[in-house]
């Protein structure tokens, strides 16, 4: 019933799993504002911010696996949880882009550039 209500469940991973979803076609989703995208994002990743998600969900390939990222992990997860509404699997990158740099992910600014978290 809840499922009915609420839609399919999102997970969070972290980002070892989230590199490999995204090496086997996954789409990372990264939700942060565009200062943040701007100083630095995951190669390949596509950029909504979270405030414009809503009316941009069309945007998002309903035939791929979606990664939702941020800073933190807070906003991604409230973007997991409106796209698994509508979408098959979507997960939320547990730790953010943090954790991501963490674990030895590269960041990349415009033009291919090195990129940082801001």
């Amino acid at each position: 019933m809840l499922k009915k209500v609420f839609g399919k469940q999102h997970t969070s991973i972290g980002p070892e799993e989230a590199a490999a979803l995204i090496a086997d076609g996954g789409l990372l989703l990264d939700v942060r504002e565009p200062a943040e995208w701007r100083a630095g994002h995951a190669p390949r990743a596509r950029h909504i911010p979270l405030g414009q998600l809503t009316g941009r969900t069309g945007e998002v390939p309903a035939d791929r696996l979606v990664i939702t990222a941020c800073r933190s992990g807070a906003r991604s997860r409230q973007a997991a949880a409106l796209l698994a509404r509508d979408h098959h699997q979507t997960y939320n990158l547990a730790g953010g882009m943090r954790a991501w740099v963490r674990a030895g992910m590269p960041l990349q600014a415009k033009g291919g550039r090195p990129g940082h978290l801001t």
